[in-house]
């Protein structure tokens, strides 16, 4: 979705007074896949950050060594490796006294779940208890296939954006399967209303796609929904509806027939011309362009690595 990337040397949104900042992936052109993997350093100084702080984009994270402490939520992980850790775009997280911190680091947004849409409801669930201790077998398992995962994003053979979200929902589905941990933050914390929104718009269901809707299916007022998920997200709910009904769209662009006029009946516009409008205004692009522009990392060649996540200024 527009906004969750920027291009090299993009500055970050002046903060607003008491509000954590917000990060982005950095990419190296607009049409860039937004997906990269790399080591602690390779990441950058904000794959170690330790002030609080949120994303646009889902960071797996396989630690392998490292003392001291990961805080997402407020809720406290001490780290005993090795571990799989899931964080989700508007998680407020830190590291906390950490030293000798070394493992991948996998970073990328909702656009390039666009073959697995299932895997956003998976990953909003491990997020809800985002560490997982793993045993001597899974962590040697998940190694091989971070490390696939890696090796196929540095070379960029032909289909390889094919090939890493193959790899990249085999993770996910692998992580979802393993046991919760045996401490960790009751699922009633205040964020469930929050967290009840992001359910109805995994359905896609263009009934829901509107704040007075969803506000009267979670049984709260719009004030109140809305107070809630900025308060988790960082976001308003109608800017993560646009997003939704942006990432259908894209969806349906990129993997069916349809036309343009049906693709936009399915994300809920009577008025194809006003879907362009919108489309438009989201990502950047007509929603054509962006249907022939999906070979990107196939025909199109060009270095695709990220190099880095745009970094705001941390709270004085």
């Amino acid at each position: 979705m527009r906004g969750t990337t920027v291009l090299p040397g993009t500055p970050g949104p002046e903060p607003q007074p008491g509000a954590l900042p917000m990060h982005r992936l950095e990419v190296p052109m607009s049409n860039a896949m937004p997906f990269a993997i790399g080591t602690f350093d390779t990441i950058g100084p904000m794959s170690r950050a330790a002030f609080p702080h949120r994303h646009t984009f889902y960071e797996i994270v396989h630690v392998t060594s490292g003392t001291g402490a990961h805080v997402v939520d407020l809720f406290r992980w001490r780290l005993r490796p090795p571990h799989l850790c899931v964080i989700a775009p508007g998680q407020v997280h830190h590291w906390e006294g950490a030293t000798g911190l070394e493992g991948s680091v996998v970073i990328f947004t909702e656009d390039f779940l666009l073959d697995h849409p299932g895997d956003r409801e998976l990953l909003r669930r491990l997020g809800e208890r985002p560490w997982r201790d793993l045993d001597e077998a899974t962590h040697d398992r998940t190694a091989r296939l971070i490390a696939d995962l890696d090796d196929e994003y540095r070379t960029g053979a032909d289909g390889f954006a094919t090939v890493l979200r193959a790899l990249l929902h085999i993770l996910v589905v692998r992580a979802a399967r393993l046991p919760e941990p045996a401490s960790a933050p009751p699922l009633t914390r205040p964020g469930a209303v929050a967290e009840e929104f992001d359910r109805l718009l995994a359905r896609n269901d263009p009934a829901l796609w509107s704040v007075r809707a969803c506000a009267e299916r979670i049984g709260v007022s719009g004030g109140y929904l809305a107070e809630a998920v900025k308060s988790a997200t960082g976001r308003t709910p109608g800017r993560l509806i646009r997003e939704a009904r942006t990432h259908e769209a894209k969806r349906l662009l990129a993997r069916t027939d349809l036309t343009v006029r049906q693709v936009a009946a399915r994300a809920g516009f009577a008025d194809p011309a006003y879907f362009c409008r919108f489309f438009r205004r989201e990502t950047g692009v007509s929603p054509g362009d962006f249907r022939r522009g999906r070979d990107v990392g196939g025909g199109i060649h060009h270095d695709h690595r990220l190099q880095s996540i745009v970094r705001p200024q941390p709270p004085a």
